[in-house]
């Protein structure tokens, strides 16, 4: 990541808004640390492979294989 600093301006919910503040007082932090690690954190959350994907690509890839064996278990 950049050392350089840009200005951010958005509109955020109060609650949600005076609970980061808080967690900031409360962790001695400034809010704008405890925003930048929460979008850090959102973006590495982002980038990862959904495990979902993975699954449904397995279980397709069992149909292809064992379709026939499926349909006489299911006998």
């Amino acid at each position: 990541m950049s050392d350089t600093r840009e200005t951010l301006s958005a509109l955020v919910d109060r609650d949600i808004l005076d609970a980061v503040r808080e967690m900031a007082r409360d962790e001695g932090k400034e809010l704008q640390t405890v925003v930048e690690d929460a979008l850090r954190e959102h973006l590495a959350h982002r980038a990862k492979p959904k495990t979902r994907h993975q699954v449904m690509e397995a279980f397709r890839k069992s149909l292809a294989d064992y379709d026939s064996l499926y349909e006489k278990l299911a006998k």
